[in-house]
């Protein structure tokens, strides 16, 4: 979308617009016109980058808070901060030897050529951040994009205003906008920036926009790696104690009160465990969340809409015949401050809407099956989940879901914390998402794996010269055509 696209009279988007499509031009030319960042200068930048987080940590954790209305401190700590400065860590650590070219096998028919692949920045990097987690889900995708020597700009979420203010003082004060670059605004500037022809695109939200994302840059035909979600699924196995499986489940649903991409979606427990799994549930969440309501350890929802939507399709469930179980006596929502604790969900159906789309909150429906293979079986035919999880301890019971399940990724006998390992990559498949970020397959994803294959004085290739039909090459096809 272009500035002449914008009605007229919406002043704010225009200039907004103008503005974000000036950085962009300023970054191409930089990008073009300037000398490719070496090693040190990358490991520079990201030292300074994690310099300035860290003393802004604190103002951080505060600024999310006030855009939740109340979020948890911990769950910041734990699930934005933490990993992004471990990310500094691991990237500072790994980023020259991920610079350097690798060899490959030229095969035998180009013998004795070399074949070496150098990585080379792509250019100007897109990051669409939401609001779930905004700082990790902004920085460390910028952290490999700076370790790969890119350019990047961020569009941050509407609905994180104070953080977005944050890390834009944060990033300022490190980088010339011409290198990286913040901006903000709502669904007009949403959409110009996914139009922006990027050498990468990297969308972090919902199937739905992530649809519209990808058509905008088929236009540009931008690469993208688009981090979707879904409806990630429990498998609670028979062989394993429902108190281990309920402790195990519990931090995947509780974080950030469920507002996760990877959040537990739906538990497939076996029949006759379905009430102690919803006994245990409950116990255990007023365990860890006493006074829930007015625990400082629980997390608001975001806002207003996502409140609304989630008590609508709460009521929609009701409505069609489920059975809600809360966790204590009395109101388990507050409207005040879009407070919701965890509600169990037994005898849903595919009709109600918390069935149809990922629920992305504190409501967990609880499905009873009969055996193993029915449980795999309902979720073969559904889409790809991003995230799968195991609770067994039975080594074949493993085996056999992993190998007739296809997922983003899998957990076994844990939730989330598999996006947690930074060595290893984090995508989606089908529309879960695709590509990967993090470890040496993020910094790929930002690199062009330019192949260089070098030949010497020797020159195997005169082999296959016209005039054709020789005996040399008469030779070669009889020996490699077989």
């Amino acid at each position: 979308m272009s500035v002449a696209e914008i009605k007229m009279n919406d002043s704010d988007s225009i200039v907004e617009i103008t503005a974000m499509e000036h950085i962009f031009s300023a970054q191409k030319e930089a990008y073009v016109t300037q000398a490719e960042w070496d090693m040190s200068e990358r490991k520079k930048r990201l030292t300074q980058f994690k310099t300035a987080f860290l003393a802004n940590k604190e103002a951080l954790v505060t600024a999310v808070s006030e855009d939740y209305g109340h979020r948890s401190r911990y769950d910041t700590l734990i699930a934005d901060i933490l990993p992004t400065v471990a990310q500094f860590n691991y990237t500072l650590s790994r980023v020259a030897k991920w610079m350097k070219p690798t060899r490959r096998s030229p095969g035998l028919l180009l013998a004795p050529a070399s074949v070496t692949i150098h990585y080379q920045p792509v250019g100007v990097v897109g990051i669409v951040v939401p609001w779930n987690f905004p700082i990790n889900l902004a920085i460390v995708p910028l952290i490999t994009s700076i370790a790969a020597g890119n350019r990047a700009m961020l569009k941050m979420s509407e609905f994180t205003p104070k953080t977005n203010q944050v890390l834009k003082k944060i990033i300022e004060s490190v980088f010339d906008s011409k290198d990286v670059a913040i901006v903000e605004g709502e669904m007009a500037l949403s959409a110009a920036f996914t139009k922006l022809p990027f050498d990468h695109l990297l969308f972090t939200g919902s199937t739905v926009v992530g649809k519209h994302v990808m058509r905008a840059a088929a236009d540009n035909l931008t690469p993208v790696t688009l981090e979707l979600g879904g409806k990630s699924p429990v498998i609670v196995a028979p062989d394993i104690d429902i108190k281990t499986a309920v402790n195990r489940i519990m931090l995947g649903k509780s974080l950030n009160a469920g507002q996760i991409c990877v959040a537990p979606d739906y538990i497939l427990c076996p029949r006759a465990k379905v009430d102690e799994f919803v006994s245990e549930y409950r116990k255990e969440f007023n365990r860890r969340y006493p006074a829930a309501m007015d625990n400082d350890d629980y997390t608001n929802i975001v806002d207003d809409r996502q409140y609304a939507r989630l008590k609508s399709w709460l009521e929609d469930a009701t409505q069609r015949g489920a059975k809600v179980e809360t966790m204590q006596s009395g109101s388990s929502c507050d409207d005040q401050k879009h407070r919701m604790l965890p509600h169990l969900l037994l005898d849903t159906n595919e009709d109600m809407q918390l069935m149809q789309d990922e629920i992305f909150g504190p409501l967990l429906p609880i499905l009873p099956y009969d055996s193993i293979d029915d449980a795999i079986c309902y979720i073969k035919a559904r889409p790809h989940p991003l995230a799968l999880y195991i609770m067994s301890f039975d080594d074949a019971t493993q085996q056999k879901i992993q190998r007739e399940t296809i997922s983003g990724g899998v957990a076994i006998n844990d939730t989330i914390m598999h996006v947690a390992a930074e060595d290893a990559p984090f995508g989606g498949v089908g529309s879960a998402g695709m590509g990967h970020y993090h470890g040496i397959e993020g910094f790929r994803t930002f690199s062009k794996s330019k192949t260089i294959l070098k030949q010497g004085k020797f020159h195997s290739t005169r082999f296959v010269h016209a005039p054709y039909g020789n005996l040399i090459q008469k030779i070669i096809l009889k020996f490699f055509l077989r």
